[in-house]
């Protein structure tokens, strides 16, 4: 390992090193101009390191280190490929508490779940694609008597990678991973407020053999590094997670760089519909996870909950006591439900003319909603807020329409079908939905009619890898996961062999 490096302690005791160069051709170095930013702990607001920080001319070399891999890594055969991807997966199932310590420490994340799901469902994806890669097949197709043709896949090239802050490690994985197998190589860039677990595994990578330049990271804010990948006319393919609103941006920066293809994991205002029918006592913890989960910092997070107006209040009654039960506090401790949001922005008032969680329930509360319960920060000092339930909300309400991208639940209550699917689908999101209710005719009938990329029923939040996962929408274009994220980081070449045809 370089000298780029920093000795961090954890609120365990131990320390451990963190590569905090930029990750170019295999080795860590510091950025042309030789800046560098602050990485913050959201628990205590204290700076845990500095990283080295991208320029536009780090994201060039970067760019070319990929271009110049690429030329060899396509020809890597399919099962060496995999073999790579599974040693990588195998490291990362070493170092999981050293990983999900500091994806704990650097996001918020409450340790025992980045633990027991984030770190190990990162491995598991790795791991379901390393099985893909010497299983993506083309066709041959019956043409004319004296024509052969046949159809096959092939790598994009140079994929550029954006993730976002709240599953840093499951995200890039699921970007990482299909990538990989499918014969591309990679300039990836981690958010600005969670650079460390990408740094500390991209020396996984190198430790598991992969050539130089076949993954490269960037350290880095939207502009310059997010801007200098979208634009790069070298880069292929951009994959991103993140806001709609950022989403845009990358359209836009495809359309007027090299049309490079394109793929969008966006916002959502998940609708989460709960019938008299169903187990209540079950319809409370699922709908609790689905809006707490990781702080409410989810895309999916079910926001928008709808319940069937004979069993509302005692619907209301339990999922407050639920609630209010958790424990908000250092990620660290083992009984810790909800850990603080990501960072000082996201926390505070009204920036930039944006709302953000707090100035979200103000505005809640200022158009009409009743503020059941938290509403308010959490102790003083990091960016921790009381989870937040509202009642007596319309469609119309900011806090209806708009992604919140934090600890507040908007409760309305219907009587009908009809009005709970039409209000489930007035949103322009469409990632995620979920139906509670123990008749299955009822539940495949609503499953079909919202418009959503994935619809739970009788659960919340509930992955795998071999499930595509997408938004319809604005919620973007595009699948991960399952064998149709292959078709993103692949393209379709047709060859015609003339066989005898005479002009």
């Amino acid at each position: 390992m370089s000298s780029q490096e920093a000795d961090i302690t954890l609120p365990t005791g131990k320390k451990i090193k963190v590569p905090t160069g930029l990750f170019i051709n295999n080795e860590f170095v510091n950025s042309v101009d030789n800046k560098f930013f602050e990485t913050i702990n959201p628990a205590s607001g204290k700076v845990i390191t500095t990283v080295a920080e991208a320029s536009e001319r780090d994201v060039d070399i970067a760019v070319e280190a990929a271009v110049e891999a690429f030329k060899e890594w396509r020809c890597v055969s399919p099962s060496e490929r995999g073999r790579l991807i599974n040693k990588l997966a195998d490291l990362m199932e070493r170092d999981l508490d050293d990983l999900a310590a500091l994806e704990a420490l650097n996001s918020g994340k409450v340790y025992q779940e980045c633990k027991k799901n984030d770190i190990i469902s990162a491995i598991s994806c790795y791991r379901y694609y390393a099985g893909w890669s010497d299983k993506i097949h083309g066709k041959t197709v019956d043409t004319m008597h004296d024509e052969f043709a046949y159809i096959r896949r092939e790598p994009v090239g140079v994929c550029g990678v954006i993730i976002p802050w709240n599953f840093p490690l499951i995200t890039q994985a699921w970007k990482l991973a299909p990538a990989l197998a499918c014969g591309n190589t990679v300039v990836f860039k981690s958010s600005e407020f969670t650079p460390l677990t990408a740094l500390k595994a991209s020396a996984l990578f190198k430790e598991a053999g992969f050539p130089k330049g076949v993954v490269n990271v960037v350290n880095g804010f939207g502009d310059p590094t997010g801007i200098a990948i979208s634009r790069h006319m070298k880069v292929d393919k951009i994959t991103f997670t993140g806001s709609t609103a950022t989403g845009r941006l990358i359209l836009k920066a495809s359309a007027e760089s090299n049309m490079k293809k394109v793929s969008l994991e966006l916002g959502g205002k998940s609708p989460n519909i709960i019938f008299a029918d169903s187990d209540l006592d079950q319809a409370v913890k699922w709908a609790h996870m689905g809006i707490f989960y990781n702080h409410g910092q989810c895309c999916c997070a079910g926001s928008r909950v709808y319940v069937e107006d004979k069993a509302y209040d005692e619907f209301l009654k339990k999922f407050k006591e639920h609630t209010e039960k958790i424990k908000i506090g250092d990620p660290f401790d083992d009984d810790t439900y909800q850990g603080p949001q990501i960072s000082k922005q996201q926390f505070d008032n009204k920036i930039l003319h944006l709302l953000r969680i707090m100035s979200y329930i103000e505005t809640g509360k200022k158009e009409g909603a009743k503020c059941l319960t938290g509403g308010e920060r959490h102790g003083n000092q990091g960016y921790f807020i009381k989870p937040t339930i509202f009642t007596d909300v319309n469609e119309k309400m900011t806090i209806m329409q708009e992604e919140i991208f934090g600890p507040v639940v908007a409760i309305a209550k219907f009587s009908s079908i009809e009005e709970v699917v039409e209000k489930a689908n007035l949103t322009k999101y469409g990632l995620a939905a979920a139906v509670f209710t123990n008749d299955i005719t009822r539940a495949f009938r609503i499953s079909n009619e919202l418009k959503a990329g994935t619809v739970w029923v009788n659960c919340y939040n509930l992955f795998d890898s071999n499930t595509p996962f997408g938004g319809y929408k604005e919620s973007g274009v595009g699948r991960d996961l399952g064998k149709y994220a292959l078709n993103e980081y692949t393209q379709i070449k047709t060859v015609h062999i003339n066989l005898g045809v005479k002009m």
